[in-house]
């Protein structure tokens, strides 16, 4: 938990982000506005978060989950909001699933090019040991010709 109230704040910049795109340009929000709707978010986080978790409790769970939270939304009477929620889950569960097949694919092609790497690599050190094999047999059929001149 936080030491401090302070520290249960929503920072500054998010909020100012939030009003900006809530409102229409050209409107003004003074300081003290946007600390009394700062205060006011974190405050709707701690309760909405209180909530989520009395229904993760009573499902003996420690961990809430976004169901926990719809349900605290509609036990705190804020229907309106369900379905936007619910929509937004559904597209930061798409994304997610996406950012996972995309990571799976970089892993596969990943290994792919070890592989290929690998064999590469053992098909230049076959050609390199052909070369030196290459290099040694005429070597050794001149060596022969010595041989036999110098018996004969």
């Amino acid at each position: 938990m936080a030491e401090r109230p302070e520290d249960l704040n929503l920072p500054n910049a998010v909020i100012t982000r939030i009003i900006k795109e809530a409102l229409p340009d050209g409107v003004n929000v003074s300081k003290e506005a946007r600390r009394a709707i700062s205060q006011a978010a974190s405050v709707f986080v701690l309760y909405a978060t209180s909530c989520a978790n009395n229904f993760a409790m009573k499902a003996k769970r420690k961990t809430l989950n976004a169901g926990d939270v719809l349900a605290a939304m509609e036990e705190m009477e804020f229907e309106r909001f369900l379905e936007p929620l619910r929509e937004a889950l559904e597209v930061y569960k798409k994304g997610q699933k996406g950012k996972k097949e995309v990571s799976e694919q970089k892993r596969k092609d990943k290994e792919k090019k070890a592989e290929s790497s690998e064999n590469d690599k053992s098909r230049e050190d076959e050609e390199e040991e052909e070369e030196h094999m290459e290099e040694e047999e005429p070597a050794d059929v001149e060596n022969e010709a010595e041989e036999e001149e110098v018996e004969n």
